[in-house]
């Protein structure tokens, strides 16, 4: 439903555009990933053995690199993030960082173990719009504790310029079943 104001001329708006958004079972995934380790989980999804996370599809992110403590997304973003004023909305940008920092982590876990963030501190240094390109988002593990961790992320544009970092502190906890 798209609500425009009384006396708008919707045509001086151009024509819609639109985005067609597809993903798989969440859970199916999810049950996979709960005998793996989180290296082997991750790497299965990067790999194309397993479908990305929904949000995957919905921020245009991939997994394409996966280490033990360190992982690398890429994103290309499109106008159908862009905020108010004309550029990538930051909840993007913020939520690149907190899939590298978890994802990170995960890469660490033995089976039978999850995460959830905790906190997350981004520092968002560049604007982001089409023009600025892939995005390139690389996480990785300061330190992975028995109940708490703490991880990095920093964003580049497709210049090499950074655009934003974090800093990230995660709970690890026994996944049910």
């Amino acid at each position: 439903m798209t609500s425009t104001p009384a006396g708008t001329p919707t045509q001086a708006w151009g024509e819609p555009r639109s985005r067609t958004v597809v993903w798989h079972d969440p859970m199916t995934t999810a049950l996979a990933g709960a005998a793996m380790s989180g290296l082997d989980y991750l790497q299965a999804m990067a790999d194309g053995v397993l479908p990305p996370a929904p949000i995957a599809g919905l921020m245009q992110l991939g997994l394409t690199e996966v280490d033990a403590g360190r992982v690398v997304f890429t994103c290309r973003p499109d106008e159908s993030a862009y905020n108010p004023i004309g550029a990538v909305h930051g909840g993007l940008v913020c939520t690149l960082l907190d899939s590298v920092a978890g994802c990170a982590l995960h890469s660490t876990l033995p089976q039978g173990r999850g995460y959830t963030s905790i906190e997350i501190k981004v520092n968002y240094l560049k604007g982001v719009r089409v023009e600025s390109g892939l995005l390139t988002a690389v996480g990785t593990v300061v330190k992975a504790g028995s109940r708490v961790g703490f991880t990095e992320g920093i964003v580049t544009d497709e210049s090499g310029a950074v655009v934003a970092t974090a800093t990230s502190t995660l709970l690890i906890f026994d996944l049910p079943g």
